[in-house]
């Protein structure tokens, strides 16, 4: 596997690390759990961090020097795919011809790479693209930046070159063949998963009580990267004009936000914070780093409603995540977020912050609605498992490795000619 701009060692929710390292990790453990051994390329973000580091057996991530090792921003990597691939290449010599089946890439800096090692070790190339440039601009928040040509070009390269093209949902296939001319064929939609053993259904007040919240507390709950594309600010916004409506409840509101600046939230770190501050909800703002994955479970379980405000998703995992651990889920109606969500969550059209309002309200008014929901919420995850997702990943690569088998057998009557 190929992810040169995160690594899977870094905490989800910081830099740029988020859904893509969460699926190379799952899908990489499962995959070893099955006797396919995977190694994960990715590049070197501090100086001690070693040559190889071994996630768990038959999972092993190993570092490429490419470009300073701190405070390179994804926007300059760019510029350092050709020593990443150097780098890459250098491997090829302590392994024999034949020690690599798939090429697997994620993100389109990856495909770069993957293009050139796939053609050098004649292995077949599948590719993820987990977010697309020509989707995000047509989806940009009013203060946001859009993606530059020259992601939309390298995408289309890539695009081009797959050999397997691996969809998240239905939407992303057809996207993928609209807005970049994909052939239909080499695209396949294989959902992600989600830790169906960790993230499970508990008791609200004991995750509580682990996390130092009241019994009786409205907890409003945001995951992800601070960015305008992931939206907090849409929350933030909306917990206002919540108050604004019932002020008796700021006594025992709390808006968590679990993440860290990332992308275009960078130039402005504290935005959120000035944006409570502004709208007079500060001191119900709770602003927080990301968390481990088990604290995460009981942030999920002791919230009241989960949102995902995003201008566009990929799939949205945190929504998976939160349906698997029993909770609400207040999802944007966009890209993914409707396969993700289903029926056991709201969609919310847009995100003008009244909207949203509305939405949290109907829900925090009816408990035996939001009962309901918690209900079906687990139910609808369980058809998320990473052992589902790897069983469909394991035919994408054989049926690749069988296409690409094929093209370099010599034709028998070509030989006896």
């Amino acid at each position: 596997m190929v992810s040169v701009h995160t690594s899977p060692l870094a905490q989800p929710g910081t830099g740029d690390a988020g859904g893509l390292n969460v699926y190379v990790v799952e899908s990489a453990r499962e995959l070893a759990a099955r006797g396919v051994e995977v190694e994960i390329f990715t590049r070197r973000t501090a100086v001690d961090l070693p040559d190889v580091v071994e996630i768990l057996p038959g999972v092993t991530v190993r570092h490429v020097d490419a470009g300073p090792y701190e405070g390179l921003v994804k926007e300059d990597l760019p510029g350092q795919l050709c020593a990443f691939a150097a780098g890459m290449m250098r491997e090829i010599a302590r392994v024999p011809p034949g020690h690599y089946d798939v090429a697997h890439s994620h993100y389109w800096l990856s495909g770069q790479v993957g293009w050139l090692v796939a053609e050098r070790w004649q292995v077949p190339l599948v590719h993820t693209m987990h977010t697309m440039a020509r989707v995000k601009n047509r989806q940009l928040a009013a203060d946001d930046v859009p993606e530059p040509p020259g992601r939309e070009i390298g995408e289309a390269q890539v695009v081009e070159i797959a050999d397997r093209l691996v969809a998240n949902t239905e939407r992303e296939a057809s996207e993928l063949v609209g807005y970049y001319d994909a052939d239909p064929d080499r695209v396949v939609v294989v959902p992600p998963g989600v830790d169906l053993d960790l993230f499970v259904p508990g008791e609200q007040r004991a995750a509580r009580a682990r996390l130092g919240l009241a019994d009786d507390a409205v907890v409003l709950l945001f995951v992800g990267r601070i960015q305008p594309l992931k939206a907090p600010d849409v929350l933030v916004r909306a917990a206002a004009e919540l108050l604004e409506r019932r002020p008796e409840l700021r006594e025992r509101l709390v808006v968590a936000v679990l993440g860290g600046a990332s992308g275009r939230g960078l130039t402005a770190p504290d935005r959120l914070e000035r944006l409570g501050e502004e709208l007079g909800v500060a001191d119900v703002l709770h602003l927080a780093a990301p968390v481990s994955r088990t604290r995460l479970a009981d942030w999920y379980r002791a919230a009241d409603v989960v949102t995902v405000p995003s201008y566009t998703e990929s799939f949205g995992l945190v929504a998976v995540e939160a349906q698997a651990s029993g909770a609400v889920v207040l999802a944007a109606d966009v890209g993914g977020l409707p396969t993700a969500v289903g029926d056991a969550g709201v969609l919310v059209p847009g995100h003008d912050p009244s909207t949203w309002a509305d939405e949290l309200l109907a829900v925090l008014d009816d408990p035996d609605r939001a009962a309901d929901l918690r209900r079906r919420a687990r139910a609808h995850a369980e058809g998320f498992g990473w052992a589902s997702t790897v069983d469909r990943l394991l035919d994408v690569y054989a049926g690749a490795v069988a296409e690409r088998a094929a093209t370099l057998t010599p034709d028998p009557l070509e030989v006896a000619r």
